[in-house]
């Protein structure tokens, strides 16, 4: 196997790892009513996606469906990694931004006068803002992170492509790629 193939093959799982990434990040913003039934579920539902291993959910979501509905019925890998990363971080999510949102102050608009829309565009968001984005910057790198457990349901991601090359003897090229990055980085 040539170095130029050993690259691509890594590249092409370094960016599963990316849409992993992304897919997560984008469809876990969607966790947060002012419905009360519904409120108290998602409250429940957080208690127990922080309670259990992300590991535990992956195996969950991938072998649950083809167990209970019968072999054919599941969501592919892709699919099951995709949807355990959602539920998992969704829930991390929105307690980040529940709480950033009820350490907010609002009086002091109300005390000028603001309206609602107001006090949410010139009080409310910009301290959110400011008071989620480290927590969010460590969730992200941790999700970032945890893409890596997606091997654990044989996801072709990077760290599963390196440990089939290190299988198949191919850790040369990579300990070479390495080596040059080094060097000339």
């Amino acid at each position: 196997m040539s170095f130029q193939t050993v690259t691509m093959t890594l590249l092409d799982g370094f960016l599963l790892n990316i849409e992993l990434f992304a897919v997560t990040l984008v469809l876990s913003f969607g966790t947060m009513s002012r419905f009360k039934p519904l409120s108290l579920l998602v409250r429940l539902y957080v208690y127990i996606m922080r309670s259990t291993p992300l590991m535990l959910q992956l195996a969950v979501v991938f072998y649950l469906p083809g167990i209970v509905f019968g072999p054919g019925h599941s969501l592919g890998r892709m699919g099951a990694a995709v949807l355990a990363f959602v539920l998992n971080y969704a829930a991390y999510f929105s307690e980040i931004f529940r709480g950033g949102i009820q350490g907010v102050q609002q009086e002091a608009g109300q005390v000028l006068g603001m309206t609602k829309t107001q006090i949410f565009f010139k009080v409310t968001l910009l301290q959110v803002v400011k008071r989620i984005v480290p927590p969010m910057g460590n969730e992200i790198i941790t999700l970032v992170k945890d893409t890596s457990l997606s091997n654990f349901i044989m996801v072709g991601e990077i760290i599963k492509l390196a440990k089939d090359f290190g299988n198949k003897g191919m850790i040369w090229p990579l300990f070479y790629a390495g080596a040059f990055f080094l060097v000339f980085n």
